[in-house]
């Protein structure tokens, strides 16, 4: 009975993992191959290939447990990029351990061990096409988020944070003479509001607003 491990691509949504590893279960069963690991792949677009430590710890098990193949639902979810995904099918071929895309039933490694070129070819094609309808997607994005903006520009709409009103300099002056008085003395901040009854945060902001125009 062939050794394999599953691979599933971790979510936010549980359901959505448990699920890939049900299915994936189910059908290594079905092929009457024996499951002796599941690891969990986690694609991120910070992480380059060398800081995945999931992958790398895939790759060193099924190097010491004589694993025969790696079996994932889809080639996309492989790594952030073409070159990356097969980075990692390169690495597992290196070392006798044929992919299985269950999606497409796709197997990179021939039943001799040696690399399927076709398969090699439709799998770089696969990720390629993944890695447009990525861009595309982004680029719609960013395109609805510019036309939204501008749409909302003409219309008179503001933007973002609506922003809180702030007191000038002077008008901070004004309503805490005392303050700036005990400050200027050099009393504490939790003095001057033990005395003024004022919170230290507001005298801080005193402090940082009008200070630098007193010190002269």
């Amino acid at each position: 009975m062939d050794k394999v491990v599953i691979m599933a691509r971790v979510s936010t949504d549980r359901q959505e993992y448990r699920r890939q590893i049900n299915e994936l279960k189910s059908f290594c069963q079905k092929m009457d191959w024996n499951i002796v690991g599941t690891f969990a792949n986690k694609v991120s677009g910070a992480e380059s290939f060398e800081n995945r430590t999931e992958l790398r710890d895939m790759i060193e098990f099924v190097r010491s447990n004589e694993v025969k193949r790696v079996v994932c639902l889809e080639i996309s979810r492989l790594g952030r990029n073409t070159l990356e995904a097969l980075k990692v099918i390169q690495i597992l071929n290196e070392n006798k351990v044929s992919l299985y895309i269950k999606n497409y039933s796709l197997e990179t490694l021939n039943t001799d061990g040696t690399v399927n070129p076709v398969v090699s070819l439709i799998c770089t094609i696969l990720l390629e096409i993944a890695s447009m309808e990525r861009l595309t997607i982004r680029e719609r994005m960013n395109s609805g988020r510019t036309q939204y903006i501008e749409k909302c520009r003409k219309e008179g709409v503001k933007m973002g944070r609506p922003s809180s009103y702030k007191k000038d300099i002077e008008s901070y002056r004004l309503q805490y003479q005392k303050e700036i008085g005990l400050l200027k003395k050099g009393i504490s901040l939790r003095n001057i509001a033990a005395l003024t009854g004022t919170s230290v945060n507001t005298i801080r902001k005193v402090k940082e607003l009008c200070m630098t125009g007193l010190d002269g």
